[in-house]
């Protein structure tokens, strides 16, 4: 479904028009309609992308890959439910922590990690920082309560004292809020990397809960008088602890807002009021530094379900909000990004994630796709460059990154010419949209048998793949070059495709895993050449992406189509797909809580490993 609006640029002068005259009485940017999205606001819900545009440059890397039976390979505990991570930079590194329990949600034990990473691309192995709670000697679970969990809105704090806290919330298991809610905990983490030790810095103000009768101390009674200072900092900060609702309504007055809604999170528009933005659209407006806030309302044109929305401005002075605009609950893809000049008319949706690996393990209420999106809190440190940073877990049990460059854009102008020698090794690849599990990496690599550098995509995940996405300038006529090498020809597989605008793959080459280049010739695949390990063949392809259009293939060359029918019909062509592995579009493994079903055969075995490399990609298009 699309509407069509006057242009973003025009609406926006408008409000600040009319901001500057009476606001008592405006609509959009005021109380009952603090945001706005215009333009396309509806997605495709039958494939992962949505049918939506990238923005161009996103990189999304894995930093855990579950494994049960091998846990040495994950996290150390072979658990399988990893929800709800939070992300900071601080000390010149990045900080992921987030919950996991054996297989459910909600169901107990449960443990906080965290990972590390310098650049956000090369990831720690996860390190418990909150252990499962055990309750002191003599303090029984109370009645309709079967143990004890955690749960969290909030994970990190950097203090004005620039002390990193780090914190958690323990409850009992299957509801850990309001009575059944234990308390807040904190620890600080050290520039060494450890960690000091764990004090509850709030109990429950719902029940009797305080340092008699828990397994952890009081911050106060700490004597490092930094850390304490950094703990009074943060509850002092009402905007920030503002995230701490959910669990603890503040019987005792602590909150100065009460009534929101899930997961809250904020950022300031450009004449200083701070809107406030919850689950399932819901909105609001600060206008005293988030002391207090108008009633949440919902917002229509921002269709979302239960998973989490995430705004910020960005550092190039604009804004954007990232969540699943999707209503249904079981399905949260695609993870999209809306974009705003003035923090309220938004436009442009886009897909930083559209990929939804099969999920491996079943597990109570692991929705599909990539959940729970956050991004850097406001203070909680600024990484190098000049990009928006999401974090998100993958169906409930892989955790990633995103890194969005700024400004946010989909359109490139121009011809392509990318031959990588200029690139630093395993590091970033500046116009490449790159998918990179932990088992399927992609990135720049010294050429093998040549001089210069190319780009790597190496698969060993039996569910899994590598992908790499090249925007090009959107044509009806489009020629493309680039040169290809296996390190195998019996084993994995590369498809290059060439696609539109909404994903459609009018042009589908395949390198496959009985050493023979195929095609899609309309319906059917044929059959071309056979390929060599450790060969470079260049490939030229030539379409025209229209309704009725056809393409030409030339290896190394020799012309092995010509005039081919499209696999499907487009309006026109704008990127070059480079993958590991085949096609997928929606999830099939349903569940229920009777029947859960075994996990994928072979989940955690690894495959022997199929590595491909690209050089010199050259796009031309009219």
């Amino acid at each position: 479904m699309r509407f069509t609006y006057p242009s973003t640029l025009f609406l926006a002068m408008l409000i600040l028009v009319f901001s500057q005259i009476d606001t008592a009485g405006a609509q959009t940017g005021s109380t009952h309609e603090p945001v706005r999205l215009v333009g396309e606001i509806g997605i495709n819900p039958d494939v992962h992308d949505g049918g939506l545009r990238p923005p161009i440059g996103v990189h999304s890397h894995q930093t855990l890959r579950v494994n049960r039976t091998h846990p040495e390979r994950a996290d150390g505990y072979g658990w399988t439910y990893n929800h709800a991570s939070n992300l900071a930079y601080w000390n010149d590194k990045f900080y992921q922590q987030y919950l996991s329990n054996p297989v459910d949600e909600h169901i107990p034990p449960g443990h906080t990690l965290i990972v590390t990473s310098e650049n956000g691309r090369d990831w720690s192995k996860p390190e418990v920082v909150f252990p499962a709670y055990e309750a002191p000697e003599g303090v029984e679970i109370p009645e309709g309560y079967s143990g004890y969990m955690m749960h969290q809105r909030m994970g990190f704090y950097v203090a004005p004292n620039d002390r990193l806290l780090v914190l958690g919330f323990y409850g009992h298991s299957e509801d850990p809020f309001e009575e059944g809610g234990i308390g807040r905990v904190v620890r600080e983490v050290y520039r060494d990397g450890t960690f000091g030790p764990i004090y509850f810095i709030r109990y429950s103000s719902h029940t009797a809960w305080n340092e008699t009768n828990t397994s952890f101390p009081f911050y106060k009674t700490s004597t490092d008088k930094g850390f304490v200072e950094a703990c009074e900092a943060l509850l002092g900060d009402k905007l920030k602890t503002l995230q701490w609702w959910e669990e603890d309504h503040g019987l005792d007055g602590f909150y100065s807002f009460g009534g929101s809604g899930s997961a809250f999170n904020y950022y300031r528009r450009l004449d200083g009021k701070i809107v406030g933005l919850w689950k399932r659209s819901l909105f609001a407006i600060s206008e005293d530094d988030g002391r207090t806030f108008s009633k949440p309302v919902k917002v229509p044109t921002l269709i979302m379900a239960g998973g989490k929305q995430w705004g910020q401005k960005t550092e190039d002075g604009r804004y954007a909000i990232a969540y699943n605009p999707i209503e249904m609950d079981e399905h949260r893809y695609p993870l999209a990004v809306i974009t705003s000049d003035d923090g309220i008319i938004y436009d442009d949706m886009l897909v930083v994630q559209g990929e939804v690996p099969p999920r491996k393990f079943y597990g109570r209420w692991k929705d599909f796709g990539p959940c729970y999106i956050r991004g850097i809190v406001e203070g909680n440190g600024d990484p190098p460059g000049e990009d928006l940073w999401l974090t998100y877990s993958m169906n409930k049990e892989d955790m990633w990154v995103s890194r969005v460059p700024l400004p946010i854009h989909h359109l490139w102008e121009g011809d392509v010419d990318d031959d990588f020698d200029g690139l630093e090794t395993e590091g970033e690849v500046p116009n490449w949209n790159l998918y990179d599990p932990i088992w399927a990496p992609v990135g720049v690599a010294e050429t093998p048998s040549d001089s210069g550098k190319s780009l790597r995509l190496e698969d060993r995940d039996p569910y899994d793949y590598a992908r790499a996405v090249r925007v090009f300038e959107e044509g009806e006529e489009v020629e493309l070059k680039l040169k290809v090498m296996a390190a195998q020809s019996d084993q994995g597989m590369l498809d290059i495709e060439v696609t539109d605008r909404y994903g459609g793959r009018p042009v589908q080459i395949r390198f496959d895993s009985d050493g023979k280049i195929k095609a899609k010739v309309g319906a059917d695949w044929e059959e071309l050449i056979k390929y060599s390990n450790d060969q470079w063949l260049e490939l030229e392809i030539q379409v025209d992406a229209t309704p009725h259009g056809s393409f030409d293939l030339s290896i190394d060359g020799e012309k092995v189509l010509a005039d081919a029918p499209l696999a499907m019909a487009v309006k026109s062509a704008e990127r070059l797909s480079i993958r590991t592995g085949p096609y997928r579009d929606l999830p099939n493994r349903k569940t229920d809580n009777q029947d859960p079903g075994p996990p994928l055969p072979g989940a955690d075995e690894p495959l022997p490993s199929a590595v491909f490399y690209v050089d010199d990609v050259k796009v031309a298009s009219r």
